[in-house]
């Protein structure tokens, strides 16, 4: 059976079971599968493919089929213009999070500094600032070893050196480090969302997604602990859920930071907020 033929099948197998890019889909797990490019594909789809090739294409599609992410089943993510491993320890990079990247590098200026990514998972976040920023070194914490590992696989293969990787929960392995930037792309869910039963959201690990007090409590938590790890007029910039924006701003308010503003994602919908950590005349902090 030709390329052409099992890729048509395929995209109206996961049509039927419901993937909203059932074509692109079934490219995806063939270029994996086979180990070919998409222009071998669009060029040699009249040949035959057989054999183990074959049987692992057949595979990844049924599994795809039930709804398992394409990233899990391929084992990698492109975050930033960098191709991620990812595995079911960590959230599957997302393009909306692009955004928050775009955000902190606005606050990062051209020379050196030291920046902070909360919860980081693949390493998607600290990497790309780290890419972009060379003489900045990027520090990345996630409470999850596996996480950790990881992200730390991904920058050796990315040959990323201005970074390093802890296992922490939150603050907790920080005690006295102090950073121009934070961002955190914190658990935001409420336990009783739908959308956690939709999707691939299913197979991410609950923990990196789910928060109490309707999502709001790793906020909460990280807009009280972050003061105490910025220097004075440092960025605390922050991913959430869209209807939490005004929420966001309130608690980066109440907690004396300044110039507190949400930012848009690629659906115009506000989904990050950002706040700046006060700064005294005589350029020391003001107390948390």
């Amino acid at each position: 059976m030709t390329y052409d033929t099992l890729l048509t099948r395929a995209a109206r197998r996961l049509q039927a079971a419901g993937s909203a890019s059932s074509r692109l889909d079934a490219e995806v797990l063939m270029m994996h599968a086979a180990s070919v490019t998409r222009a071998w594909l669009y060029t040699w789809g009249d040949r035959e493919l057989a054999g183990v090739p074959r049987a692992r294409f057949e595979a990844l599609v049924a599994a795809r089929s039930l709804g398992h992410p394409v990233a899990y089943l391929i084992g990698e993510r492109e975050f930033w213009g960098l191709r991620l491993r990812v595995d079911e320890s960590t959230l599957i990079p997302r393009p909306d999070t692009e955004c928050l990247v775009e955000a902190l590098l606005a606050k990062m200026s051209h020379g050196a500094g030291k920046a902070l990514d909360m919860g980081t998972g693949t390493g998607a976040i600290a990497l790309a600032l780290a890419a972009e920023r060379p003489t900045w070194h990027v520090t990345g914490v996630d409470r999850e070893v596996a996480a950790v590992t990881v992200a730390e696989d991904n920058a050796r293969r990315l040959g990323i050196a201005n970074t390093t990787f802890l296992v922490s929960d939150w603050f907790a392995a920080l005690e006295g480090a102090i950073f121009d930037v934070i961002a955190a792309n914190p658990p935001y869910i409420a336990a009783d969302d739908p959308h956690l039963g939709q999707g691939d959201v299913r197979f991410e690990p609950r923990s990196a997604l789910v928060a109490n007090d309707a999502g709001l409590a790793d906020l909460r938590h990280l807009v009280a602990a972050a003061r105490g790890h910025l220097v004075a007029g440092g960025w605390l910039v922050l991913e959430h859920g869209w209807e939490q924006a005004s929420r966001v701003r309130d608690l980066l308010t109440r907690a004396g930071y300044e110039a507190v503003v949400s930012e848009t994602d690629l659906g115009a919908r506000e989904r990050l907020t950002l706040g700046r950590a006060p700064v005294m005349r005589d350029g020391q902090h003001r107390p948390p």
